[in-house]
């Protein structure tokens, strides 16, 4: 599913694995990454690295920022018809979520939003 942006019920007919199985087990793989990953890659910056980004970046030139922000727009093909105008249209002329990213110089993100614009929860 994560692999080729498919939904469940696609897999069913190919993996010969129920939607529900799918789900379940994308679930639990979840799970695993924020049990595995969770304390080190999962959180917010500590103080003495904010302090150290905020030195490098003054040095560079850009007192203040913590990072570079990237935003891309992934197409949506399977986007349901009667949610299609909610979505940004991208190049591809069909709905668009937009991931949008802040990453420090060493490529360490440490924001990350998956939706649409204006859908933004703190």
């Amino acid at each position: 599913m994560l692999a080729y942006a498919t939904s469940a019920d696609q897999l069913d007919e190919v993996l010969k694995i129920a939607a529900s199985t799918c789900l379940e087990i994308l679930g639990k793989f979840a799970e695993g990454v924020i049990e595995t990953f969770g304390d080190e890659y999962l959180r917010p910056p500590r103080i003495d690295e904010l302090e150290q980004i905020l030195q490098e970046n003054e040095a560079r030139g850009f007192p203040g920022c913590m990072g570079s922000i990237d935003c891309m727009h992934w197409a949506w093909k399977n986007c349901p018809k009667g949610w299609a105008g909610q979505f940004t249209s991208g190049k591809q002329g069909v709905p668009t979520m937009i991931l949008e990213a802040v990453a420090s110089k060493n490529l360490r993100i440490w924001h990350a939003f998956f939706g649409t614009p204006g859908l933004r929860t703190t």
